[in-house]
């Protein structure tokens, strides 16, 4: 609640601390839960169908995002927007002072930190920006075309408040955080990564990432979680068929919901894939998957990220996909 958060905030200050980077949730700011936060600065990466079990419809869940950049206070807030999404430029038109980021470049009539992907490949990405008159370039061990789009958001901000293009270089030596397109490391050399990717954009986003990267097949480990919006449940399923070579169905966090139904809701959207594997255990699911991977594949477990527990029937388990990876290869 606002209280709390003003009251985190605050200790922060009294200990010295200058700067705090927030994660602004839909539902926070619905609920008021920032309320009276001065942000400094504002990114808006994309908006894909997620809580609709919350906001009901897109329209709704846009306008709750778009509060973060109109309603709360500092009407000199730095602001970055993602081009390259469709509700992205549509925030753009209601933010005229915004700077527009993207992979592609801008519209002529604004201005624009343009990032051309020089490369993508299983080491990394290499990026050349460009705005207005000033150009540099970018060379990172973050995998995928959506990791590169991150990095123009951070860079989009921070040009805003202020901060140097030679201060970008120490994005170089940023490996990622735990969950996020994370490459689970094994004496085997095999390319295994886990990403929280828990919606059809974001799993399509993940995938083309790899596809990209040039691994000669894409096996993906993947669930739904229970209790929440169903209609989501066959299109990330379309996502999964459409971008790998093997898709394994296994559970996420079931929550209250009976497994094997959330399963069947999935089903209809892997009609067209090329290869599908059912397993209702994921720890099964996953041991399945490690046994088809050869060395020029990549394996995708997506859904958890870095949690590191299942809900089963309202009940926490200990269940980290990344330790489950180590054990089975371990004993293999």
């Amino acid at each position: 609640d606002a209280l709390s958060v003003h009251a985190m905030l605050a200790a922060m200050a009294r200990d010295g601390v200058d700067v705090a980077v927030m994660e602004v949730s839909s539902h926070a700011i619905d609920q008021q839960r920032v309320c009276g936060v001065p942000f400094s600065g504002a990114a808006f990466t994309n908006l894909s169908q997620d809580h609709l079990d919350y906001h009901r419809d897109m329209e709704s869940y846009f306008q709750a995002k778009a509060r973060l950049f109109l309603e709360l206070p500092r009407a000199d807030k730095s602001m970055a927007v993602n081009a390259d999404d469709a509700w992205g430029r549509r925030l753009l038109e209601l933010c005229p002072t915004a700077l527009s980021f993207g992979l592609q470049k801008g519209a002529p009539n604004r201005r624009h930190l343009w990032g051309e992907l020089l490369s993508s490949t299983t080491k990394g990405c290499h990026l050349r920006m460009s705005l207005e008159d000033m150009q540099w370039e970018l060379r990172s061990p973050l995998v995928g075309a959506f990791n590169a789009s991150n990095l123009l958001a951070v860079q989009a901000v921070a040009l805003e408040m202020g901060i140097d293009p030679e201060a970008f270089k120490a994005l170089e030596s940023f490996t990622g955080v735990s969950g996020r397109l994370e490459r689970v490391e094994n004496p085997q050399g095999l390319n295994i990564f886990v990403d929280y990717a828990h919606t059809p954009d974001a799993l399509e986003n993940v995938l083309k990432a790899l596809r990209d990267a040039g691994f000669e097949r894409v096996i993906t480990v993947f669930g739904c979680g229970g209790n929440r919006d169903r209609s989501k449940r066959p299109v990330m399923g379309e996502a999964v068929a459409r971008w790998s070579d093997v898709a394994v169905l296994t559970s996420d966090n079931p929550r209250f919901e009976d497994p094997e139904a959330i399963l069947k809701d999935v089903l209809p959207g892997l009609a067209n894939a090329r290869e599908v594997v059912v397993e209702v255990d994921r720890r099964q699911a996953t041991s399945r998957a490690l046994g088809m991977l050869g060395q020029k594949d990549a394996l995708l477990i997506a859904g958890k990220g870095h949690e590191d527990y299942q809900i089963i029937q309202g009940v926490k388990h200990h269940y980290s996909d990344q330790e489950v990876v180590r054990e089975i290869l371990r004993c293999a």
